[in-house]
């Protein structure tokens, strides 16, 4: 296939470019990329062209010589041309990359994967040079198709997503994130052709912010999707429902696990010995896997969406998310319980309901399910620490599409409250001189459980020792932790237990005869403000309740001079109460707060930020001690 030429567009020279964008040191003049699909010997035939071409606007954007695309069995690559304009004696010249390499695609979540990168050296590369990268592609599955993103951490001045059928096609698509309809469209008819275009100029570069959701939820994109095609009179269904994605998932797992293993039946009867009830017997099983098949993610042609067997998944005891629910739906089954269900879900990355748009662009992520009644309990084997009952945090709040026997149910995963995902703190405090000593326990339930176990991990001695004084630490860099011990590390039903003891020095300021302590040793939120100029949604991994009790000792021969105001509000972000009494010979500090919402608008980020300058106004408020003397 020949690759076509950058679309004309009219483009300004270097010097106005530096000037429209002085902040960056490349610019993207063009991102194209247009689809050619028809009808050739009676198949559905799909090709992607794919064209980029850049400009080096700084001697720093020089350095910046590489690119890359990828490719792999389902995207097979037929072409692919790069190479560098450069000028010379005022012309332009072209000067083809030789450097070129390839491997297999790098993801740090991905253990294996078929997916190939091709890699480039731009050459000659220079302040007003230009990079230009095409390649095209053949989508192998009708099913498959990317979305087109109008967007990249470098400014754009023109992109734009092209489509050519034949007329015998159906193609659908939904535009995501342009609420002011930039996005241009066209859509033409000529010579039994259909053209559609989108495009959207001028665009400016994403930006880096703290705790933004996945770049889907604001960035605009495109999603297209085949809706059928006609042959000879014969219509053909792709994509349009949801219905009709089932029917394409449920011929990946239609023959999944039909042999019965002795070995893993031998396995179930052993860890389900003993218990009476059909909740005990899943917990058992899914337990189990959580602790004895590690996860491996995978990603390989079909291997990508089909599960592999049960048996395959014991004997090698290692497995990606699919397998995962292959094999614990495979035991359920053999535990004689039927309503454990293999369930394709989108991770909290991909904003997208069925309702929005019904193609595997959806779902990321595999898990089980198990139907308790009317109750749903999701399974994920790949989150080592969640206790059954409660959904992986990365998949609160998204839907779930459950293979019942046959038929389908799209299912709603709960987000997990606050109370939940407690840190439980309890401390007893003493002054002497100016050392603030004190023991206690902390306890970590739900998420928090499982991040902080997740970090520590296997980590030994002074290593171990570090990580729990970070959990634990208190006031200021002069905590000193003695002593502590861990409990429930293993029991996935019990929360994740520290008790230690402690000093902090120079920490009680003595003026005259008067003791000044503040009691607020552990600020939560107090360095979570967000940006004025905030341009996208925040999103918290969980919601979590902070519950501490801290006690102090009155010194024998002091007085409470001074106790400060309680501080409580409640808004639709957070619930706060920090309140402090005395009660006989000591000072109570209870702290509780509540976080509401984990995905809210950046309408909000004022509403957030008053709440942690109320929580630092509260946080910075002494009790003052005076001496009987």
């Amino acid at each position: 296939m020949i690759l076509c030429c950058i679309d004309g567009y009219s483009q300004n020279t270097i010097k106005e470019y530096k000037v429209k964008y002085p902040d960056y040191n490349e610019l993207i003049l063009n991102d194209i990329q247009s689809y050619k699909i028809s009808i050739e010997d009676d198949k559905l035939k799909i090709f992607q062209d794919s064209r980029s071409e850049s400009m080096i606007l700084s001697d720093i954007g020089i350095h910046n010589n590489k690119g890359s695309f990828t490719h792999s069995d389902l995207v097979k690559l037929v072409d692919y041309e790069a190479y560098s304009v450069i000028t010379e004696k005022g012309k332009d010249k072209k000067v083809k990359v030789t450097q070129i390499s390839e491997k297999f695609y790098d993801d740090s979540n991905v253990f294996h994967s078929a997916i190939k990168e091709k890699q480039v050296i731009f050459p000659n590369l220079e302040t007003g040079a230009k990079k230009v990268l095409n390649y095209t592609t053949e989508f192998v599955d009708p099913h498959l198709l990317h979305k087109f993103v109008f967007g990249s951490g470098l400014p754009i001045e023109n992109s734009s997503l092209e489509i050519t059928t034949d007329k015998n096609i159906t193609i659908g698509y939904k535009i995501f994130n342009d609420p002011d309809n930039k996005i241009e469209f066209t859509k033409t008819e000529k010579k039994g052709k259909i053209y559609y275009k989108w495009t959207l100029k001028d665009i400016k570069p994403l930006k880096s912010e703290a705790f933004a959701p996945g770049f889907l939820y604001f960035v605009p994109h495109i999603d297209i999707y085949i809706k059928d095609y006609t042959v000879d009179g014969k219509k053909t269904d792709v994509l349009d429902d949801v219905s009709k994605l089932y029917t394409y998932y449920r011929g990946f797992v239609n023959n999944l696990n039909k042999t019965e293993d002795p070995a893993l039946k031998s396995l179930v009867e052993k860890i389900t010995e003993g218990k009476t009830s059909e909740s005990e017997k899943v917990k058992s099983i899914y337990y189990w896997v959580k602790d004895n098949i590690k996860y491996v993610a995978f990603e390989q042609g079909y291997e990508g969406f089909i599960p592999r067997e049960a048996k395959l998944v014991f004997e090698r005891k290692f497995g990606d998310c699919k397998d995962m629910a292959s094999i614990i739906t495979a035991m359920s089954r053999l535990a004689n319980i039927n309503t454990v269900y293999i369930t394709w879900i989108g991770t909290r990355n991909i904003p997208y309901s069925y309702s929005d748009l019904a193609t595997p662009a959806v779902d990321d992520h595999m898990i089980a399910t198990y139907k308790r009644g009317n109750d749903y309990i999701f399974l994920d084997g790949t989150d080592k620490e969640t206790e059954f009952g409660t959904p992986s945090s990365f998949i609160q709040g998204k839907e779930a599409l459950i293979d019942e026997n046959g038929t389908f149910k799209v299912v709603s995963v709960p987000i997990v409250t606050s109370a939940k995902n407690e840190v439980r703190e309890t401390l007893k405090l003493k002054i002497d001189n100016d050392v603030l000593s004190g023991n206690g326990s902390i306890s970590f339930f739900g998420y928090n459980k499982g991040h902080y176990l997740a970090q520590i991990g296997d980590a030994t001695g002074k290593t171990r020792f570090e990580m729990i004084k970070s959990l634990v630490l208190k006031g200021n860099n002069k905590f000193n932790l003695k002593e502590f011990a861990e409990n429930n590390i293993s029991d996935k039903d019990k929360p994740y237990e520290i008790n230690y003891d402690f000093q902090l020095e120079n920490y009680v300021l003595k003026v005259d005869n008067e003791i000044f302590v503040n009691l607020n040793l552990d600020k939560a939120y107090e360095s979570l403000l967000l940006e004025e100029d905030r341009k996208y949604k925040i999103e918290l991994d969980f919601l979590t309740y902070n519950n501490a009790v801290y006690e102090l000792e009155i010194p024998k021969e002091y007085t409470v001079s001074y106790l400060p105001k309680n501080t409580v509000f409640n808004n639709d972000l957070m619930e706060v109460e920090i309140n402090y009494e005395q009660k006989d010979t000591k000072i109570i500090l209870t702290t509780k707060i509540k976080i509401k919402k984990i995905l809210f608008d950046k309408s909000e980020k004022d509403l957030w930020n008053q709440s942690v300058k109320n929580l630092k106004k509260a946080y910075n408020e002494s009790i003052i001690l005076k001496s009987k003397k």
